[in-house]
């Protein structure tokens, strides 16, 4: 028998919750209490309670934010937006993605470790539990090396249960509304079994997410990271360490020779990392600028005797010493696309009519012949109500006053925000057509507040009649 190989290691680590043998490598960061940590708590706390209230909250009779995804109405700050309206949605995409560029390019991956709710929860909800729970970061720390059953952790997993649920039903509100979550809640799940595993497949996401994938979900699945090649440049702020000022690092406090750098090689800054890695390697993608290692280098070096900052918000170029200035052109570009696209949007919605309407030919062939050589065309029309109470819309036909219009459902009752298709036909003599076609349109009206014409060409025989 052949020998079998010999299992392949990875040179050095590959990724910081990996060891080098394959297996999971737990990261148990150690807090550092800091001004940054102090400020980030404050943040993290009224992000949390502005997420759980919003749903509750109304503007004008209306969810600050709905996004009613079976009823394909989105409503943003009070304005309601329909699946229709793809260059509203475009617009304000674009806005976002402008946002998150001028955003990035002056102050880095402040959205990663300030607001981002992976990191708000995980860093200020998940871990702390988890070190009250077990007794610290260390000793959270031998529970990973004893193999075995942990009374702790069992503890913690339901207190982590309880959090997965609670913030699956928040989650879930922001689709169907406080009051159709209520409606879920009170009702057994036998009565709704659909929205009953949704709300359990949301459970359990967010269980496996801040139970066991963590951190992970910023360094493997989060495409930030690796997009930050291109939405950093080397002036934008980021959370660095000065190699000028601290190297050549040399382990401990006593006996240093000349020439030693400040940073005394305690590996606190690595400790504390959320995300496992050692941030005097320079700019990583698995840094997500929670400034923990500022926190922590900070109190070392005031420990030491020596000036704080040695690991602190600056850039790429400050750090190695080039160019100071913070403009760049992109920083210029940026506000100017996004005054554009904010401007065009508030036009669109200033403008944007109460209601859409679409006219379509009838399925099936383009027209049929009537018993007394008549041509029918059958329309489909389909009518969105963008108001917010009920309407009912008059159908009239233009510009052919030999026509004669049949429309089943006239006036056509519309809900607020609804959309409803309906079928109308009209009836022409032959001689109306020239060329095939004939030129009308149709006059949609919901009464004495709104009304609009919209053209249409009916199609017929290629005659040569009268018609216009």
């Amino acid at each position: 028998m052949s020998a079998l190989p010999e299992p392949v290691t990875a040179p050095g680590r590959v990724l910081s919750t990996l060891n080098a043998d394959g297996s999971r490598r737990w990261i148990r960061s150690k807090p550092s209490s800091g001004r940054f940590w102090r400020a980030r708590r404050l943040v993290a706390y009224a992000l949390m309670l502005v997420f759980v209230l919003i749903p509750y909250l109304q503007v004008g009779g209306k969810p600050l934010i709905l996004l009613d995804l079976p009823a394909r109405r989105f409503t943003l700050l009070g304005t309601t937006f329909l699946p229709t309206e793809t260059a509203l949605f475009m617009l304000l995409f674009l806005a976002a993605v402008v946002v998150i560029l001028l955003v990035t390019a002056l102050w880095g991956r402040v959205w990663c470790g300030w607001a981002c709710p992976q990191t708000v929860y995980m860093e200020f909800l998940f871990r702390p539990v988890e070190r009250w729970i077990e007794g610290g970061w260390r000793a959270s720390r031998r529970m990973d090396r004893r193999r075995g059953f942990h009374p702790r952790r069992l503890a913690k997993d339901a207190i982590y249960l309880v959090f997965a649920l609670f913030l699956a039903h928040t989650f879930l509100a922001y689709f169907v509304g406080v009051e159709e979550l209520a409606r879920w809640v009170q009702r057994s799940p036998v009565e709704h079994p659909t929205s009953f595993l949704v709300m359990l497949g949301t459970t359990a996401l967010i269980l496996f997410d801040f139970g066991w994938f963590r951190e992970q979900t910023c360094l493997v699945a989060c495409p930030y990271g690796r997009l930050q090649s291109v939405l950093l440049d080397r002036r934008s702020l980021i959370v660095g360490y000065d190699p000028g000022r601290g190297e050549p690092r040399v382990r401990g406090v006593r006996d240093r020779p000349a020439g030693a750098g400040d940073c005394i090689d305690c590996r606190m800054c690595v400790l504390t990392c959320p995300t496992g890695i050692d941030i005097r390697e320079g700019l990583q993608m698995e840094c997500i600028h929670c400034t923990q290692c500022m926190d922590a280098c900070d109190f070392v070096m005031g420990r030491v005797g020596k000036p704080p900052g040695l690991i602190r918000y600056s850039s790429s170029d400050t750090l190695a010493g080039r160019d100071r200035r913070r403009f760049r052109v992109r920083l210029a570009l940026y506000p100017v696309v996004l005054a554009v696209c904010l401007g065009l949007l508030a036009w669109g919605l200033a403008t944007r009519s109460h209601a859409e309407v679409t006219l379509l030919r009838g399925l099936g062939v383009p027209y049929t012949r009537g018993a007394d050589g008549s041509v029918v065309n059958q329309v489909r029309i389909k009518l969105a109500n963008r108001a917010d109470d009920d309407r009912a819309y008059g159908i009239a036909l233009e510009g052919a006053p030999e026509a004669r219009l049949i429309a089943p459902i006239n006036p056509l009752p519309v809900a607020g925000g609804e959309m409803k298709t309906t079928s109308v036909f009209v009836v022409l003599p032959a001689s109306a057509f020239r060329g095939g076609e004939r030129a009308v349109a149709f006059r949609i009206a919901d009464g004495t507040r709104w009304s609009e014409s919209f053209p249409y060409r009916l199609v017929g025989p290629a005659g040569t009649g009268g018609g216009r």
